[in-house]
């Protein structure tokens, strides 16, 4: 199999000639040579060289070289594509043993390539392609593994793995990015070397497990991972939904429901906190089963209360950022919200929207499909959702109530006027400015202007404040049609 040079960038191919001319050989090298002859781009490009870090960096114009490793960085501050202003060119390394399961101890610098590749994770990562040449070198059956769909350590897998024990989750990613199988013989090693990973750094365990649930076969790749060990260094919480039998409204246990509401997240393309929201969104089932004998089946309540306090204490244990902390935990903490839409009235879709927040109202609304999606069920009732989308936009509407405006009767107070119907016919005619202008929603407006009004004769102020309130209403109700009208719910 021959790779089309034409297909690596020129920012790639200058380093190479840069090296070349310099009297050193050059090589792509890893996963994206794997990437070009799959027909995928690479999201990063790292060359491999018999030169030292010190020659290489006398080759170039702008580099730096911070690490312990030989890497080197070599600057192109032209590029348009992010993913070309650096490129990492290593020198071949041969490597010591790895005390901590995830860095050698020792890094010593070869002459020969076949030293660098024999170190290499799988063996489709175990390539290295020339341009300039139009030479590929494939020492350990990378290429046929790569037709085959199949993932295969280098050498002695137990040795990889020993190595670096986070090539163990690396292998699960892979098999979801790529939808490929794990050979057998190198999955029994991982399966024997899985507690390394508890030497593993949380975050690096958080780095993989963000990919692996940013890949198109995230439920795959879970099943993959509780069956060689890893969730438990992940998050045990979620293996523990495993044989816990649900209600008659659905077809899966706790674990399988989780994971096909995360497929179907995965499927749409929706983005990572909906996907981790989907995985975690029961997580408190198993905690909060009870039996009915009035039912005569397994209850759940508070089940989302339970999981959103779960779901806090696993993405610190990840080290996840407070931000999406924060956004996971409270789609898990709502996500049953939308379970009863005839309990569901206008006034509590923006008591929902209040408490989720505007920014992550429609993340709640997806996970809720992941939900229904995970239960067996074909699909999302088409007019259940389009009710949900249609009372969603009512909420998120300029105001069309007094208690929506930016000043409250308690405020009012501050005119000087004593509570009375003045105040009613006065937020009124505030109302009717806001419809016309929502930018007058200020506190600091409405307050001068309700001054204003307090100031009319009592009968002019009723008479002004009476019309606004029919005008609202009719305003109001020819708006909400319109929005049933949209979503077909009228």
């Amino acid at each position: 199999m021959q790779i089309d040079s034409s297909l690596v960038p020129q920012e790639v191919l200058n380093a190479i000639k840069t090296l070349e001319k310099a009297g050193f050989e050059a090589w792509i090298v890893g996963g994206c040579v794997r990437d070009l002859i799959l027909g995928r781009k690479p999201s990063d490009w790292d060359l491999t060289t018999n030169a030292t870090p010190e020659e290489i960096q006398e080759a170039f114009p702008k580099t730096f070289y911070t690490n312990d490793f030989g890497t080197v960085g070599v600057v192109n501050e032209d590029a348009t594509d992010e993913s070309l202003k650096i490129i990492e060119i290593t020198p071949y390394r041969i490597e010591g043993k790895y005390s901590d399961a995830r860095r050698p101890d020792e890094v010593r610098f070869s002459t020969r390539l076949e030293d660098d590749l024999k170190r290499r994770d799988f063996t489709m990562n175990a390539l290295a392609f020339n341009p300039s040449q139009n030479k590929l070198v494939d020492l350990y059956e990378g290429i046929k593994d790569i037709k085959d769909s199949l993932i295969r350590a280098v050498g002695e897998p137990e040795a990889r793995f020993e190595e670096d024990a986070l090539r163990i989750m690396r292998a699960i990613r892979l098999a979801a990015q790529l939808d490929f199988s794990i050979e057998q013989t190198t999955q029994n090693a991982m399966i024997k070397k899985v507690s390394r990973l508890g030497k593993i750094s949380k975050e690096r365990i958080r780095d993989e497990f963000v990919r692996i649930l940013n890949s198109t076969k995230p439920m795959k790749a879970l099943i993959l991972a509780q069956g060689v060990g890893i969730l438990r260094y992940i998050a045990p919480e979620i293996e523990q939904g495993m044989s816990v039998e649900q209600n008659q409204a659905h077809s899966f246990d706790v674990f399988e429901h989780n994971l096909r509401a995360l497929q179907h997240a995965a499927d749409k393309g929706w983005d990572f906190e909906v996907r981790l929201a989907a995985l975690l969104h029961d997580i408190g089932k198993p905690k909060a089963r009870r039996w009915s004998d009035e039912k005569h089946d397994w209850t759940f309540h508070g089940h989302e209360v339970v999981g959103a306090k779960m779901t806090k204490r696993i993405l610190e244990d990840l080290h996840f950022s407070r931000e999406t902390i924060d956004t996971v935990q409270t789609l898990v903490r709502w996500h049953m919200f939308f379970s009863d839409p005839d309990k569901i009235t206008l006034s509590a879709v923006r008591r929902i929207v209040r408490n989720v927040g505007r920014e992550h109202i429609e993340q709640l609304i997806e996970l809720r499909i992941c939900d229904r999606i995970g239960t067996g069920r074909p699909k999302e009732q088409p007019f259940r959702l389009r009710k949900y989308q249609a009372m969603i936009e009512q909420a998120l509407r300029d105001p069309i109530s007094v208690s929506m405006l930016a000043l409250d009767g308690r405020e009012l107070m501050e005119t000087g006027e004593k509570p009375g119907p003045k105040f009613g016919w006065t937020l009124h005619a505030l109302l009717e400015e806001v419809l016309d202008d929502p930018s007058k929603n200020t506190k600091e407006y409405l307050l001068n202007r309700a001054k204003e009004l307090m100031q009319l004769p009592e009968k002019e102020l009723r008479a002004i404040g009476e019309e606004a309130k029919e005008k609202k209403e009719e305003a109001e109700e020819a708006d909400l049609k319109e929005i049933d009208k949209k979503y077909f719910v009228g």
